[in-house]
């Protein structure tokens, strides 16, 4: 595999592992120069992890604040002070025979725009330390609730004490929070026992290679058929090809107008553009901010 190829890979990350040490793993098969991902998974928790190598690392920030569909189980009448199966347990409770409907009512109650307080063992930073790092040192510090929303919330199969469901979310919610506040609302508590991400910013698990996939596609050469190219990841983004002329301005950060892009009297797009050349190949992403005649430079991937 060239380790000069820049393109995204989705990756069917396995339980027990990191997202850190999957990436550093797909960094090693593929030889690439660079490599990074677009949204942690807890080591426990499986599915779809966005990887992005060389020159399409520059694209991770367009795909961390996608929405997020994941398959998950909720177990009733154990709290733990992770919200999650790793964690200590801190309270046990008898769930009883709680009613279908009963369940369904409590799971309405979180769809939509929601506030939701991150939990206290998270990867977020208080001046500069992970959350987890300091409750882990009998430190914790509670971060301000954050808007949220869970656009589908269905229940899938009811085996009391757990409960298997999927939710489709923005992105910066926590499913393990999810869990914990629909088991208090029910009032036996509750954690999470399972979690697997199947949708990730557009992309699904069916996209998805396993580890020993993707170790084998590598020794034979056969990876190319699964890189995403750039060009194809930004599939919403509306697009542009560019001549000679526009390639040299870009190579050479040269301020662009609407007239670079567009033809008489089209008016130019709003957000974001890619620009690729004639072999649909990206060179550079633009925005535009709608009320001038300047397109700004998001990002350059042709120098």
């Amino acid at each position: 595999m060239n380790s000069g190829i820049s393109g995204i890979l989705i990756v069917d990350k396995p339980a027990g592992i990191s997202s850190a040490k999957v990436v550093a793993r797909v960094k090693a098969l593929l030889k690439a120069k660079k490599a990074g991902h677009t949204g942690t998974l807890d080591p426990f928790a499986t599915g779809v992890l966005i990887c992005c190598m060389n020159r399409a690392t520059k694209l991770a920030r367009f795909f961390l604040r996608g929405n997020k569909k994941y398959e998950a189980v909720l177990h009733l009448g154990i709290e733990t002070d992770t919200q999650d199966l790793t964690g200590n347990v801190t309270r046990v409770c008898n769930p009883g025979k709680f009613s279908e409907k009963t369940i369904q009512s409590v799971f309405k109650r979180y769809e939509g725009a929601l506030t939701q307080a991150p939990p206290v063992y998270s990867a977020l930073k208080y001046k500069g330390i992970p959350l987890y790092k300091l409750a882990r040192s009998d430190k914790p510090v509670q971060k301000p609730a954050r808007k949220i929303s869970i656009i589908d919330l269905k229940i899938r199969d009811i085996q009391l004490p757990t409960i298997c469901f999927e939710v489709f979310c923005s992105a910066g919610t926590y499913v393990r929070t999810l869990c914990a506040d629909i088991g208090a609302a029910l009032g036996c508590g509750g954690h999470l026992k399972e979690l697997r991400r199947i949708e990730s910013s557009g992309f699904t698990i069916k996209q998805a290679i396993t580890l020993e996939e993707l170790k084998d596609l590598a020794l034979t050469n056969q990876l190319s058929g699964r890189i995403i190219s750039m060009s194809n990841a930004l599939k919403n983004f509306p697009e542009h090809t560019a001549d000679h002329m526009l390639e040299q301005k870009i190579k050479h950060g040269q301020i662009l107008t609407k007239n670079d892009i567009v033809s008489g009297t089209e008016d130019p797009t709003e957000g974001f553009m890619k620009i690729v050349d004639a072999e649909k190949q990206l060179i550079a992403v633009l925005k535009h901010a709608g009320n001038r005649d300047k397109y700004d430079y998001v990002c350059v991937l042709n120098n």
